[in-house]
């Protein structure tokens, strides 16, 4: 599955309260030639729980600086150059918002996929 980031974008915008809405934070994540380790991959087989990942959501939802959370993960093996998940957070507050995008991916990363190079 490939992501429309353009379309995902605008849906957030169009669906969000203006009144809370100063930022759109955008991760698009793509398989790599390399290795975290360097070395030269092919692909990788990626899977997720979609429990913890709509946990995930409901949590950040929560948050008053918080307008809109996406998060889409594609599942199977994917080759280098195929997109591995889009994140997308907005929000009001650049301050608050930034340091959380980043604790997102990294929740996400180390609790919610699974991920094996190839």
């Amino acid at each position: 599955m490939t992501f429309d980031i353009n379309s995902l974008v605008e849906n957030v915008k169009n669906n969000s309260n203006p009144n809370n809405l100063g930022m759109i934070l955008t991760h698009f994540g793509i398989v790599r030639g390399t290795s975290k380790d360097e070395k030269p991959v092919t692909g990788m087989i990626l899977d997720y729980s979609d429990e913890r990942l709509n946990a995930l959501k409901e949590k950040v939802k929560k948050l008053e600086f918080v307008e809109s959370i996406e998060i889409m993960i594609n599942k199977g093996k994917l080759k280098v150059g195929d997109d591995i998940m889009v994140v997308i957070l907005a929000g009001n507050n650049r301050k608050r918002l930034l340091p959380l995008f980043e604790e997102i991916i990294e929740e996400i990363k180390q609790n919610i996929v699974e991920e094996q190079e190839i």
